[in-house]
């Protein structure tokens, strides 16, 4: 079992830190990146959407909630199984809305979540850059569209490198 985490300001320990934020925020990098460094388990929440809804997306056609509850009931379920074992994980997700990362976290404790915030403009020079992902850049205003800022989240822009990124993360999450 490794360290548990307290954010600070909060009272119980962190066991679960999830990366929210629109497609091409950088979840992903920042989010394994952030396990290599805490010895956590990395799970991408795109590892677990159907083929069917990846083809979605990768025509340009948004997502329903209805096509996400499964999913997210899926990233639950994975959550509470490394929970269930004691283990630390990072999960990079979009959970865009708050009924979304309510549906994910219902029922778990020690949950965090860490929010990618990035300008329209940034996401979209990411997205025009990045190759081999499921995701059409045409989403991009959807995302935005469908995004609820979260009120409760560490909040961190997607401005800085992704070294500086989690360097900001970690500085809110030190040892207990």
């Amino acid at each position: 079992m490794g360290r548990w985490w307290r954010c600070v300001n909060s009272g119980p320990p962190v066991r679960v830190l999830i990366v929210i934020g629109v497609a091409g925020s950088g979840k992903s990098t920042v989010s394994r990146s952030l396990a290599e460094r805490l010895a956590a388990e990395f799970l991408d929440g795109d590892d677990f959407h159907l083929e069917k809804h990846k083809a979605m997306m990768s025509a340009g056609i948004p997502l329903q909630d209805d096509d996400r509850w499964a999913w997210l009931d899926r990233l639950r379920n994975e959550l509470q199984i490394r929970l269930n074992r004691s283990q630390q994980v990072i999960l990079a997700c979009s959970a865009l809305k708050q009924s979304y990362r309510d549906r994910l976290t219902r029922g778990l404790e020690g949950v965090t979540y860490v929010y990618l915030r990035g300008s329209r403009e940034e996401i979209r020079q990411r997205l025009k850059n990045r190759r081999g992902h499921f995701m059409s850049p045409d989403l991009l205003e959807s995302q935005f569209s469908t995004l609820e800022e979260p009120p409760d989240a560490v909040r961190v822009s997607i401005a800085n490198t992704p070294e500086g990124i989690v360097k900001e993360i970690l500085l809110g999450l030190p040892s207990v």
